[in-house]
């Protein structure tokens, strides 16, 4: 029987050991003005908006409308929460969001980035409710392409009609579930769709990389770990998926367009090419000496297409290989770096402000250009900005990354000894690491590791675990 841990003190610890804090200061919410500004945001309650996100999600950051044009043209409508309005730069709430720039998603417990009174109500764009909105205006032609001489952003005052869920919808658009019960919202999701559709089709034949890996979550009773359960992409995700990645391109592209300076969202090429190369050639496919997202992206279609099966192994293996992303200082005059993974050179994070710092950022750039205002943040504290979230990023990672081993940890300690299928998902000075089949639970080789890298498939013994810690030591066999 597992010995009994409790899992958010467990969760607090590993935060602030990350270097954020865990609580905001006393009285933070009472510099939170106690009414929504309404004096020039357009009015667009009427119009069917809804959302699609997870059952439980309660700090809902955006919603979509679309309007089908002549000539095959789809327009589409995406309210972004105006958190700006209520958390003005340099606010204490603002002070503390910077401090730590992202909600911190454990498994057991949430950290918010901002006061639970904004991020899961008056800045959370929830059904039936009046918010503040950033709408960005796209236009999406027949072929994917969207044509920028018609984005729009400006504030707005909109109402969610309905909070749908993942699951329900990707259920109905793959054809194996009920619609939504307002038939105006079925429609409007169905046109959202065949945007979506329209975009990664796109996006794809420009060399965007569709990978597939796996998230594993912990799913506690009465206290204790029972099982990790993993979430897979489906046709609602995707349709989200496509529709920001969308909004996040057009919003980068319209800050530069209009000589404004912005925090964009980078992946660079990725340093170990040669060894996505070997990985490639080991599968019979060759990939050329120079990092082409477009050779990658042909491969990993066609082994999607040939093994399925192990495809989320594969996906792994090159998300680990091409590495993290980064925030960057991009001034409107010098060239972009670029995002290899979605094969796009301008992207900027805008599409999350209540749970990211980089897009309220965006959000006070975008908010200013569209006004005819002065850009509020210098170069200067761009690159600060920029530089402090990539940190607080991958600290980020670090805790959920820890947090999933200490639920694997403490659900696997009554199975030292035994063997399990598993795939090397890191290999560098600081050891090599793999991750479980079976259940996903990552660890690290302490014994007969030499020589193995990424992507290698090998058995293991689970030798000992440290749940407080998150520790999973394993054997190779």
């Amino acid at each position: 029987m597992n010995r009994k841990f409790d899992m958010v003190e467990i969760a607090r610890h590993v935060v602030h050991e990350a270097g954020f804090m865990p609580d905001m200061p006393e009285g933070l919410e009472d510099s939170i003005p106690p009414h929504d500004p309404v004096d020039d945001q357009v009015d667009l309650r009427g119009l069917p908006w809804s959302s699609i996100d997870n059952e439980d999600s309660r700090d809902l950051d955006q919603i979509e409308i679309a309007e089908q044009l002549e000539g095959g043209a789809i327009r589409v409508k995406i309210g972004i929460a105006d958190v700006d309005a209520l958390v003005p730069k340099g606010s204490p709430v603002d002070r503390f969001a910077h401090d730590n720039t992202v909600t911190l998603y454990t498994g057991v417990h949430i950290f918010p980035m901002l006061p639970e009174v904004l991020s899961t109500d008056r800045t959370s764009l929830l059904d039936e409710r009046d918010r503040l909105a950033v709408i960005t205006e796209l236009v999406v032609r027949a072929a994917g392409s969207m044509d920028d001489t018609q984005t729009k952003i400006y504030p707005a005052r909109v109402r969610n009609h309905a909070k749908l869920v993942y699951e329900r919808i990707g259920a109905w658009l793959e054809d194996a579930g009920e619609p939504p019960r307002s038939s105006t919202i079925a429609a409007q999701v169905q046109l959202h769709d065949e945007v979506a559709q329209r975009l990664r089709k796109r996006r794809i034949e420009q060399g965007a990389l569709e990978l597939e890996t796996i998230e594993a979550r912990p799913v506690t009773k009465d206290g204790e770990v029972v099982d990790l359960v993993v979430l897979h992409k489906n046709r609602a995700r995707q349709l989200v998926e496509d529709l920001m990645i969308a909004a996040n391109g057009a919003t980068a592209r319209y800050l530069e367009q209009r000589g404004f300076s912005s925090i964009r969202r980078i992946v660079r090429a990725p340093k170990r090419w040669d060894r996505i190369v070997e990985l490639a050639a080991s599968l019979g496919f060759t990939l050329p000496a120079s990092p082409s997202s477009g050779a990658l992206s042909d491969f990993l279609a066609a082994r999607k297409a040939a093994d399925p099966d192990r495809f989320q192994d594969l996906s792994l293996s090159v998300v680990k290989l091409i590495g993290p992303g980064e925030y960057a200082l991009q001034r409107a005059t010098e060239p972009d770096t670029g995002h290899f993974g979605l094969a796009v050179e301008d992207y900027a994070h805008s599409t999350a402000p209540n749970r990211r710092y980089p897009d309220l950022i965006t959000q006070r750039l975008l908010k200013a250009c569209a006004a005819g205002r002065p850009q509020p943040y210098s170069d200067d504290e761009l690159i600060r900005i920029a530089q402090h979230c990539t940190d607080r990023e991958n600290g980020a990672r670090k805790v959920e990354r820890t947090m999933r081993k200490v639920a694997a940890a403490i659900m696997l300690s009554n199975r030292i000894g035994d063997t399990f299928d598993a795939i090397v998902t890191g290999a560098s000075d600081k050891g090599v690491f793999a991750r479980l089949l079976r259940p996903p639970a990552e660890g690290r080789v302490v014994a007969r590791e030499r020589g193995l890298d990424v992507g290698d498939k090998i058995r293991v013994r689970l030798v000992d675990t440290e749940p407080t810690r998150g520790f999973i030591d394993f054997a190779r066999v």
